[in-house]
Formats: C-alpha cells, structure tokens, sequence
C-alpha cells in the first residue's frame, strides 16, 4: 500500500540521514528539497533582507512541484523537510526579523494558503528534535560554505518556531525522535524502536 512519510526538522537535526536510512530499511523512494537549485540561497545567506521573499518563493513552488510528483509516484516515499515547514518555519522566521515586509509576507502566506488546500497532507509526520550545540557540530561536519556563518542564535530562533509549529500540526499522525542521542544507525534497540513507532502508523 501507498504511503508518505514526512521527515521535519531544524537544520542539522538528522533529517537526510534518516530519510537515507528508511529508504535503505524498506527500499523506498527519497524525495529531498530543492536546495542545490535554488538560484537565490547564496545571496540569500549574503544579504537576507533583500533576497528572503524571492527565496522563500522559490521554495514553496519548487515543494509544491515535489509535493505533486509524490503524490504521482506509485509506490511509498519519503519526503526530507516539508513545504509546512517553508511557511511555518522559515518564512515566518524571516518576517518576525524584517527580513521580509508585510505586504510581500501576507502576498507569500495567500499563495501557500491556496496550495495547502489542494495537497494530501503525509501519513506520518517524523519530527527531530535536537539542541542547537549538535545542529552546529553536523552543521560544521558537513561542511556546506554557506552554513557555515549561520548564528547560534538563528537556529534557536528556528527552534522555537518549530516546537510551536509541531504542537498545532494537526494533519498527520507525528513520531517524535530527540536525534541528539538516538542512533538509529548503529544501535539495534535504537533502531527496533524507531522502527517500530513508524510502522505504527503505517499499517
């Protein structure tokens, strides 16, 4: 049967690592966001006020247009990082920071308002909660030039946000992993017990 598993999180917090994992587990099929393509990332990390609105933009067609091909694909799959998050998360962060204006923000939240009600929301909903000291150290392992100068102090904004988002999300069932200590990799109990709250709501 059919599923879509939703893997969301704060930056570092694990998520392509586990959507590799579940694709590897039960030979399912990745959809990742679109950040290699998006033409404004860099200039948007050089100067955010100017280049928040048109990068948020980009994301929310381009996981619109993922959402679509997922929901095309014949078999289950999971998803890294939903197009909730875009508005929930990021672009609200950037409008609380006047990075994006009023009027540009309130044009962004009708258009992603008009796509949620034509999008079937994810079977299970896994969300990754980890602390900002380990989001910085995966941050740094990885080692992609424009995180690197991402403050502390955003990713606890982005946190906050998140811990807010994830107590009103209502539209799936949600799996609650803290992804500071779990090693779901390596550690067979770990693993057992992953697994098994997802096949929970899988079926």
């Amino acid at each position: 049967m059919k599923r879509f598993i939703a893997v969301a999180g704060n930056i570092g917090a694990g998520k392509t690592s586990l959507v590799d994992f579940l694709c590897k587990t039960y030979k399912l099929k990745p959809f990742f966001e679109p950040n290699d393509t998006n033409p404004y990332l860099a200039d948007f990390y050089g100067d955010m006020r100017r280049w928040s609105f048109h990068s948020q933009i980009y994301f929310l067609s381009h996981k619109f247009r993922l959402h679509r091909e997922l929901e095309r694909y014949p078999g289950t799959v999971v998803q890294d990082r939903t197009i909730y998050e875009d508005a929930e998360i990021f672009a609200l962060n950037l409008k609380r920071l006047r990075h994006i204006n009023a009027r540009d923000y309130t044009t962004y939240r009708e258009l992603y308002e008009t796509i949620l009600r034509d999008l079937h929301p994810p079977d299970v909903m896994i969300f990754l909660r980890c602390s900002v000291r380990t989001m910085r150290n995966r941050i740094r392992q990885r080692g992609r030039d424009m995180e690197q100068s991402i403050p502390a102090a955003y990713l606890r904004r982005l946190n906050r946000l998140y811990n807010e988002w994830i107590a009103r999300y209502d539209l799936s069932p949600v799996v609650e992993i803290n992804s500071d200590r779990i090693d779901y990799v390596t550690d067979l109990l770990h693993r057992y017990d992953l697994l098994k709250q997802i096949e929970k709501h899988l079926g």
